[in-house]
């Protein structure tokens, strides 16, 4: 089933819209993306995304551990 189709409208007594229930999916791909339009609007946080995700070097988790006295 499409998402778009799953998705319920709460309305009041009058008919006016006045909530949604979206399938837990497309609630974390919302949460998601805002999240990262909020990263997103410092200049420090954006370049060090994007720093990360041009990023080719890599360290194993055990180092990463250990760099972190676990």
């Amino acid at each position: 089933m499409p998402i778009q189709s799953s998705i319920q409208y709460i309305s009041d007594s009058d008919g006016n819209p006045v909530g949604v229930i979206v399938p837990i999916d497309l609630w974390h791909e919302i949460e998601s993306e805002r999240e990262t339009a909020y990263l997103l609007k410092s200049p420090v946080m954006k370049a060090r995304l994007l720093d990360a995700m041009h990023r080719q070097e890599s360290i194993s988790l055990e180092d990463a551990l250990a760099k972190l006295n676990f």
